[in-house]
C-alpha cells in the first residue's frame, strides 16, 4: 500500500495560561493581593521605623546600637508567634465559617492594632500591639491563599498563586515610601495601618464562597469535620504533608527575617564604613532596601511560578535555595564598597524571595478543599513558630556574638544564618510533587 501523502494539521499552538480566566476570578486574585499587600505594609512598616522607634523608646540605655539590634530580631520573634497563632486559628475558621466571614475578620485586627500602636510609649506595647498584629496578618494570608487556589483552574493555579504572593512587593514600596515621608515620627507610620480597614468593604461586596468549600460545607453532617487539626495531624498523609510543609516554611521565614530583611543593616552597614553620616545612612539604607532591593524581590516572585510550571514545585525549591545560599555568599564577601554592594542588592532580592510565592502555589496543593485553610495556614504559620526561636538567635549572634569578637562584622552572621537554605534542600527532598495533578479531596 502507498504511503499516505496527506499532510497532517500542525498542532494548535497552547493557549496561554490566562486564557478562559474570567472577570471574576481576576477580581479574587485582585482583592487577595491587595490583602496581602496590606499584609505586608504592617510587617515591613515596623522593620523600616524600628530605628527611630527604638531611638525613642531606648532614649539613654548605655548601650543603644546593640539593643537595637536585639530588640528588633526580638519583635520580629513575637510578630512570628503572633502569626502562628492567628494563621493556624483562623485557617480552621475559614474552612468552618467560609472564606469570606474570616479574611474580614482578620483585615479588621490587623488594621486596629496597627492603628494602636500610635499610642505605645513603652517597649512592652509595642511587644503586645505587634503580636495582635501579626495575628490577623497571618490568618489573612491563609484564608487569601486557600481562596486563589480554589476560584482558579488547575492551569492557571501556579502562576495566580506567584502573583498573589509577588503582590507583597507593592506593600513594601509603600512601607518604605511611608517611612521615609514620616521621618523620626514613628507613631504616624503605624496610624496609617488603620486604612487597609476600608477593604473590609470591598471583600463583603464583591467575594463569593468558592464552590467547592460551599459542596462540602453541604455534604459535611457537621462543622466538625471542616478544618479538623485532629484530621490533619491524624491522618498520616496530611500530617505527613502538614509537617513537612510548616518546616519548608520555617526556613523559609527564618531565613526572610534574619537574611533577606537584613539588606538594609548591611547598607547602613556599608554605607558607615564609608564615612556616610548615621542619619543619612540610615535614610539611604530605608531606600536601598525597600525600593531597590524589594525591586528585585518582586522579578524573584513573579518568576517562581513560570519555574515551578516548567521544572515542578520541588526542583523549582531546590533551584532558588542553592541560587540564595550562593547569592547570600556573594553580596556578604565581595563589595567592596557602597556602590558595589547596591547593584548586588536587587539580585539577592530576587535569590532570597523568590521560594515565599512557592508557599501560596504549594501548600493549598497539598490538602483537600476540607482542610485547604487549615493545612495551608498549619504549614505558613505554623513555620512561623519554628522560626520565632532563629530570629532570638539571630539577634543574639547580631549583637552579643560580634561584640564579643572584635574581628567578625555583621556580614559574617548573615552568611552564617544564610545557611539555612541548604538545610531547605534536605526538606525538599521528603515532600511530594504535585505539578499537573488535581487538587486532593
Amino acid at each position: 500500500m502507498a504511503e499516505s501523502t496527506t499532510n497532517s494539521p500542525a498542532p494548535l499552538p497552547e493557549a496561554p495560561w490566562y486564557a478562559g480566566v474570567t472577570r471574576y476570578q481576576w477580581l479574587v486574585l485582585a482583592i487577595a493581593s491587595a490583602g496581602w499587600v496590606f499584609d505586608t505594609f504592617e510587617g515591613q512598616i515596623f522593620n523600616l521605623t524600628r530605628g527611630d522607634l527604638f531611638n525613642e523608646l531606648l532614649q539613654g540605655h548605655p548601650d543603644l546600637a546593640a539593643q537595637r539590634q536585639l530588640w528588633g530580631d526580638r519583635f520580629l520573634g513575637i510578630f512570628l508567634l503572633g502569626g502562628t497563632l492567628g494563621g493556624i486559628g483562623f485557617g480552621v475558621l475559614a474552612d468552618r465559617w467560609g472564606r469570606r466571614p474570616t479574611m474580614v475578620v482578620t483585615i479588621l485586627m490587623y488594621s486596629v492594632f496597627s492603628g494602636l500602636t500610635y499610642f505605645a510609649t513603652e517597649l512592652w506595647h509595642v511587644g503586645v500591639l505587634r503580636f495582635l498584629v501579626a495575628m490577623g496578618v497571618g490568618g489573612e494570608w491563609a484564608v487569601a491563599a486557600a481562596l486563589v487556589s480554589e476560584v482558579f483552574p488547575a492551569r492557571a493555579r501556579a502562576h495566580a498563586g506567584g502573583i498573589f504572593h509577588a503582590t507583597s512587593v507593592l506593600g513594601t514600596w509603600l512601607a518604605t515610601g511611608v517611612a521615609v515621608l514620616v521621618g523620626s515620627h514613628w507613631q504616624y507610620a503605624f496610624l496609617a495601618g488603620v486604612l487597609p480597614a476600608l477593604l473590609i468593604l470591598w471583600v463583603r461586596a464583591s467575594v463569593n464562597e468558592s464552590e467547592s468549600w460551599q459542596q462540602k460545607k453541604a455534604a459535611a453532617q457537621s462543622t466538625e469535620e471542616l478544618g479538623s487539626l485532629r484530621e490533619l495531624l491524624g491522618d498520616p498523609r496530611w500530617r505527613t504533608r502538614a509537617l513537612l510543609g510548616m518546616l519548608l516554611a520555617a526556613i523559609g521565614l527564618a531565613s526572610f527575617w534574619a537574611v533577606t530583611v537584613a539588606g538594609q543593616d548591611l547598607a547602613r552597614a556599608q554605607l558607615l564604613k564609608d564615612g556616610v553620616p548615621a542619619a543619612a545612612a540610615a535614610d539611604q539604607a530605608k531606600t536601598a532596601y525597600g525600593f531597590w532591593q524589594t525591586t528585585g524581590g518582586g522579578l524573584g516572585l513573579l518568576a517562581f511560578g513560570p519555574l515551578c510550571v516548567r521544572l515542578g514545585r520541588k526542583r523549582a525549591f531546590a533551584f532558588m535555595h542553592v541560587a540564595a545560599f550562593l547569592t547570600v555568599l556573594l553580596v556578604c564577601f565581595a563589595p567592596r564598597n557602597y556602590d558595589q554592594l547596591f547593584w548586588l542588592l536587587p539580585l539577592f532580592g530576587f535569590c532570597t524571595l523568590a521560594v515565599h510565592a512557592g508557599y501560596a502555589i504549594y501548600f493549598p496543593e497539598l490538602f483537600p478543599t476540607r482542610l485547604r485553610g487549615t493545612g495551608t495556614g498549619f504549614c505558613f504559620n505554623g513555620g512561623r513558630l519554628l522560626a520565632a526561636p532563629m530570629l532570638f538567635y539571630s539577634g543574639t549572634l547580631k549583637s552579643s556574638w560580634l561584640a564579643a569578637n572584635p574581628g567578625l562584622e555583621l556580614r559574617h552572621a548573615i552568611a552564617l544564618l544564610g545557611g539555612l537554605f541548604l538545610v531547605g534542600l534536605l526538606v525538599i527532598a521528603f515532600l511530594p510533587e504535585t505539578k499537573g495533578q488535581p487538587l486532593p479531596e
